[in-house]
């Protein structure tokens, strides 16, 4: 017998489905192109921008170390709080400025018979030091109050007002010359008024808050338009960009 072949007809393929299969895998290649065509140039874009980023950041941070540095070199030609002091404390203790060498000082200078400006400032100061308190990645600041009236501001006198305000707060006094040596070196004025017929007086005086570095230094001060959280705030900026000498 004789085996016939019997011939099978295929679909032509231009076209047919596996043309449109080769047309659509194109297409997929070349999506695939375009996607990692945008992601290399958001790649290049990010690392750019970083790049950019980085180098703003350091030359800012050259900036801020460079005016600090001229702020500092400034603050010593204006050679204000350069000397040293040597008082008693509301305990009795003899202190001089290098006992709060190393430490952040706030320092004011006023009287226990203020009225109400005194009272006030140091009211200020204290929440100012309490707001400082609450972060604790700074370091403690140190109040200080120094007397402008030593004729009524004793020991017992300072003993007695410090405790109206924070805790922390040293009141410090001394003989007329020593207190008057102390105000000097700050530039701090002071002419006590004429006395009443009790005897009592007003002491007009400088009314001014210090911040005093861990060197010693000088490096601002806060008037009565300075709010407790202005102050916080000024001495935080100044504790951040710090330069030891």
């Amino acid at each position: 017998k004789l085996c016939r072949t019997r011939s099978i007809s295929r679909p032509a393929q231009v076209g047919g489905r596996p043309q449109a299969r080769f047309l659509s895998g194109d297409r997929d290649t070349a999506a695939a192109a375009a996607k990692l065509k945008l992601r290399t140039r958001l790649l290049v874009t990010v690392l750019f921008g970083g790049s950019l980023l980085g180098v703003w950041w350091y030359v800012h941070a050259e900036r801020e170390q460079k005016l600090q540095r001229q702020r500092v070199e400034q603050l010593r030609q204006v050679a204000l709080g350069q000397g040293t002091f040597s008082l008693v404390d509301h305990t009795g203790r003899r202190r001089t400025k290098r006992d709060f060498l190393g430490s952040w000082v706030l320092l004011y200078f006023g009287f226990t018979h203020c009225p109400d400006i005194c009272p006030d400032e140091l009211d200020k100061l204290s929440a100012a030091v309490a707001a400082l308190d609450r972060n604790a990645s700074l370091p403690p600041v140190q109040p200080l109050f120094i007397t402008v009236d030593p004729e009524r501001d004793d020991v017992a006198a300072l003993a007695r007002y410090v405790k109206d305000f924070h805790p922390r707060l040293i009141g410090l006094t001394g003989t007329a010359e020593e207190v008057k040596h102390a105000g000097r070196d700050y530039r701090v004025y002071a002419s006590p008024g004429p006395k009443d017929e009790d005897g009592d007086y007003i002491v007009d005086h400088t009314i001014l808050i210090y911040l005093i570095s861990p060197d010693g230094l000088f490096l601002d001060y806060y008037n009565r338009m300075k709010s407790a959280e202005q102050i916080a705030d000024s001495v935080r900026k100044h504790m951040e960009s710090y330069v030891t000498l």
